[in-house]
């Protein structure tokens, strides 16, 4: 008996670049008479390139893409920002359509993708819980039997007769995957938008969707926390830019995902130029680097002395007591290790405008080999100015000695000294 529910077959997705519409017929006429006067875009705005040099450009957004889905089965779909994850979840919820190829679904499908996706704003939580339920083909009475343990689950019964376009980004998404996963569809979709809620209600929903995938329900997952994908799937799916990387076991997929973000380690950063990260005001951190006794690097054997320096521009009329933290964690995203100076000091002061720089040093490094990264934070006892996740990253291997065997990779991360004694009690 053939239990594939979803088939993919060479399915392209290709994005023409250039000229949209402005949204009235007198700017389209406008901008129609300046192409053909090889004059640029009047409706370009200042400091953006002349959209008319894009005519005839485009990116493939999925590239002759093939896999198959059994029923009951998760599948994890991981890659880069930009890597094709999302644009494949839009062609599958019908969406957007491909370029070419072949997607065969069997059965209904509950989508969760980006916030704002599947709700009308003018309408309230309730009305549509049961637009969604129409769209799904579910009768009115099936609806109201699932109604109060979506709202339940959801944690909004206080807001749902207010319109949606006054939830906040998490209620939105808290509502948006309860009325998702109950009502009864036969695939899930869900993207990372569940980053958008609070741990708490991330956890809910992966047991949710564990449960939805052993009732036998099939669960399509794209996340960048790479524990969450090993814990919830067993097959996952790498993309690189529009293409499968890999396919198969997700724990071997995660572990190549993982080992080829680390192949260009860099032991300095310069944050000059960067547009990520969380911003709470301007950029403080300027630069970070990693060096060992000997020099810059981001390679480091387990007991070695591993040293930071961060270079911040400072204000004190913005802060004058400093705290700054790091934290440490595996390929996994796990901290294995955190500390802030206030553990240390009551505060850094910061006496003048300028440029300071921050050092810190691990003089035994208690890290069994493996991928880590290292992220920043600065604040002071009231908020936090900035943070910077996995600022810079580095490897930790093993250096062979005579009193100890080389650790196992099941043997965690942390790489303690340990005095064992043993004594016979027999006389």
């Amino acid at each position: 008996m053939n239990n594939t529910v979803i088939s993919v077959e060479n399915l392209t997705k290709r994005y023409d670049l250039g000229v949209i519409g402005t949204g009235t017929l007198s700017r389209d006429l406008n901008r129609w008479w300046a192409r053909v006067r090889n004059q640029p875009d009047p409706y370009t705005r200042i400091g953006q390139r002349d959209r008319f040099e894009q005519i005839g450009q485009s990116i493939l957004a999925l590239d002759n893409v093939s896999f198959t889905v059994q029923q009951g089965e998760a599948l994890g779909i991981i890659g880069r920002n930009g890597a094709g994850k999302s644009t494949l979840l839009k062609i599958l919820s019908r969406v957007t359509a491909p370029t070419s190829g072949v997607v065969k679904i069997k059965g209904r499908i509950g989508s969760l993708l980006e916030v704002g996706t599947g709700f009308h704003p003018e309408l309230t939580g309730r009305e549509n819980v049961f637009l969604n339920g129409a769209i799904l083909g579910m009768r009115k009475d099936e609806v109201q039997r699932k109604f109060d343990e979506i709202v339940d689950f959801s944690g909004v019964e206080k807001f749902i007769d207010t319109p949606v376009k006054r939830y906040s980004s998490g209620m939105y998404v808290r509502l948006a995957f309860a009325v998702a996963a109950h009502l009864d569809p036969e695939i899930l979709v869900v993207d990372e938008v569940l980053a958008v809620g609070d741990a708490e209600f991330q956890k809910k929903c992966l047991g949710k969707m564990g449960d939805v995938a052993g009732e036998g329900r099939t669960v399509l997952f794209v996340s960048h926390n790479m524990t969450a994908i090993q814990n919830l799937c067993r097959h996952a799916i790498w993309l690189t830019e529009g293409e499968i990387n890999k396919s198969g076991n997700s724990a071997e997929v995660v572990n190549d995902y993982l080992s080829k973000q680390f192949e260009e380690l860099e032991p300095f950063v310069d944050f000059s130029e960067r547009s990520g990260g969380e911003k709470f005001d301007e950029h403080i951190f300027e630069n970070v680097s990693l060096q060992n006794k000997y020099g810059l690097t981001n390679e480091f054997f387990t007991g070695d002395t591993l040293i930071l320096e961060a270079s911040l521009n400072l204000d004190p009329e913005r802060i004058n007591l400093a705290n700054f933290g790091f934290d440490i964690k595996d390929k996994s995203e796990k901290i294995v290790l955190a500390s802030n100076t206030r553990q240390y000091y009551s505060s850094l002061p910061v006496n003048k405008k300028g440029r300071y720089l921050l050092r810190f040093s691990i003089t035994d490094l208690c890290l069994n080999q493996g991928y880590y990264t290292i992220s920043l934070f600065i604040g002071n006892e009231i908020r936090d100015f900035e943070i910077i996740q996995d600022a810079i990253k580095f490897i930790v291997k093993w250096k062979p000695r005579a009193d100890l065997r080389e650790p196992l990779h099941s043997w965690g991360p942390l790489a303690l000294p340990i005095t064992w004694e043993w004594n016979s009690n027999n006389q």
